[in-house]
């Protein structure tokens, strides 16, 4: 049988309730046995912004889905040297999965404009589905064209079948980072074991 797989990459600095919801999402939406998340140690659009120490953010992301029997946390790009490539990523799951998995990779409508930059975008399309979470309504706000300069017209049709609408959950990690340097509450945007780890170890209180 088939196994449906999806991979969720991303610095997750904080991982916060839009990242979880938005994962359970798509796997409902699309029948997936299990989501993996994977917290990058280099993203290679993210280099010039300091990061979180890598374990520090790990270690909330596996806080954040403990119990989750849907999720499943993997170390992957955090422990490889060198910028965390997408496509590298999923040639390390194909090999380690098999052949019987479907491979699906989960971005957010942003990351799709940024596609063209990605490294051999084309093979990545190629080798898995990647699923876009999408806004309601924000299919038609896509500019697809800008696409069409790395892409072939099938690879474009694959892109625009992975268009999932999710809910509209408008956290960042950016304000709640802001919000922990300012001093106020970022209850309900975070799970409590994430925000009591924050606290315990005095996190983002000088980090943009």
């Amino acid at each position: 049988m088939t196994r449906r797989i999806g991979l969720y990459g991303g610095s997750f600095n904080p991982i916060h309730h839009g990242h979880l919801i938005v994962a359970r999402a798509v796997a409902e939406g699309l029948d997936l046995d299990r989501v993996i998340f994977l917290p990058s140690n280099r993203p290679p659009h993210k280099q010039a912004r300091a990061l979180l120490n890598a374990e520090h953010r790990a270690e909330m992301v596996r806080l954040a889905i403990k119990d989750e029997i849907l999720f499943e946390f993997s170390d992957f790009d955090l422990v490889r040297d060198g910028p965390s490539y997408t496509i590298d990523t999923v040639t390390h799951f194909r090999t380690q999965l098999g052949p019987d998995v479907d491979l699906h990779w989960i971005i957010g409508a942003d990351s799709l404009a940024e596609l063209t930059t990605w490294r051999r975008v084309g093979d990545l399309v190629d080798s898995c589905r990647i699923v876009t979470a999408a806004r309601p309504g924000s299919d038609g706000k896509i500019n697809w064209d800008q696409l069409r300069s790395a892409l072939s017209e099938t690879q474009l049709a694959a892109l625009r079948s992975g268009v999932v609408e999710t809910p509209l959950i408008d956290i960042s990690s950016t304000d709640i980072r802001r919000r922990v340097r300012d001093g106020r509450s970022i209850r309900a945007l975070v799970p409590d074991p994430v925000r009591c780890y924050i606290d315990e170890h005095e996190l983002y209180r000088t980090m943009a």
